[in-house]
C-alpha cells in the first residue's frame, strides 16, 4: 500500500508541534504541499525549516494566524486561496477543577477548539465540493466520548467536533468530499508532558517512570499501557487523508491505545 498524495495541498492548523507538526511532516513525506499553521511567526518558520530539513523536495510554506478568532481565520484566507485537504487540528488543554471554570474558559475553549474548526471547515469544503474531491479531519481526542473529570471543558469541546464532523459529512454526502474525526488518547508531546507531570506525585521520576504511573492511577483502561507518539497519529491521518480512504466518512476513528473502553 503505498499513499501518494502528490499535487494535493494540506492545511493543518496548529502545526508547530506536537501531533500537528507530525501530521504535517507525514503529509509532506507523502508528497502533499503542506500549509503549516501556528501563531507566532518564529515557530510556524521553525516548523516549516525543520520539515524542510528531513525533505529538502517539499512543498512546505507557512501561515501565522490566530485561527481562533474571526480576524485571525481572515488573514489566513487571504493568504490561501484553496485546499484539497485540511486537518483541523488546533486544540488547546488544561486541567482545571470544574466549579474553577469560568465563562471565559468555557468561551475560549469553544472559540479555539470548535469555532476553529467551524470556520475553516465553512470556507475550504465549498470548493472541495466544486472540485469533486477533498478531504476534511477532525482531530479531536478519546475525550470526547471520555469525559475527562480534570478537564470537563475540553471534553465538551472534543464532543462538538464529533457532532460538527458527522453533520458536514452529511452536508457533503454523494460529492466526492470525505469528512472524519481522528480521536487520539494520551499522547506524548510538550504540552502532555507538563500536564502528566502536573498529576504524578512526583515529578522527578524519569520518563518511564512517569508513564508507568500515569497510566496505573489516571489513565488503567489504556490497553498498549503506554503513551502514543504524534507519528501513530499522524499514520491514521495521512490514510485518511489519501485517495485510498475513499469508502470511509462520517467516521470517528479512534487511535487511542484502547483506553476507551468501548467495542465501537
Amino acid at each position: 500500500m503505498k499513499i501518494d498524495l502528490t499535487g494535493k495541498t494540506a492545511l493543518v492548523t496548529g502545526s508547530t508541534a506536537g501531533i500537528g507538526f507530525a501530521i504535517a511532516r507525514s503529509l509532506a513525506e507523502s508528497g502533499a504541499k503542506v500549509i503549516v499553521n501556528g501563531r507566532s511567526h518564529d515557530r510556524v518558520s521553525g516548523a516549516v525549516q525543520k520539515i524542510k530539513d528531513d525533505f529538502p523536495a517539499a512543498g512546505v510554506t507557512g501561515v501565522a494566524a490566530d485561527l481562533g478568532t474571526p480576524e485571525g481565520a481572515e488573514s489566513l484566507y487571504k493568504e490561501v486561496p484553496f485546499i484539497d485537504i485540511l486537518v483541523n487540528n488546533l486544540g488547546i488543554f488544561e486541567p482545571r477543577p470544574f466549579f474553577e471554570i469560568t465563562d471565559d474558559d468555557w468561551q475560549k475553549f469553544f472559540d479555539v477548539n470548535v469555532m476553529s474548526a467551524v470556520r475553516m471547515s465553512r470556507h475550504f469544503t465549498p470548493g472541495m465540493v466544486e472540485r469533486k474531491w477533498g478531504r476534511v479531519i477532525f482531530i479531536a481526542s478519546e475525550s470526547a466520548i471520555q469525559i475527562p473529570v480534570e478537564m470537563v471543558h475540553y471534553g465538551m469541546t472534543k464532543t462538538a467536533m464529533l457532532a460538527v464532523s458527522r453533520g458536514l459529512a452529511a452536508t457533503v454526502a454523494g460529492t466526492g468530499v470525505t469528512v472524519n474525526t481522528v480521536m487520539p488518547g494520551p499522547t506524548w508531546s510538550e504540552g502532555v508532558e507538563v500536564f502528566v507531570q502536573g498529576m504524578v506525585p512526583d515529578p522527578d521520576k524519569d520518563f518511564e517512570a512517569i508513564e508507568e504511573e500515569f497510566f496505573k492511577t489516571a489513565r488503567p483502561g489504556s490497553l498498549i499501557k503506554r503513551f502514543t507518539t504524534p507519528e501513530e497519529i499522524a499514520n491514521l491521518v495521512t490514510y485518511v487523508a489519501s485517495p485510498l480512504s475513499s469508502a470511509t466518512t462520517g467516521a470517528a476513528l479512534r487511535v487511542d491505545g484502547g483506553v476507551a473502553n468501548f467495542i465501537l
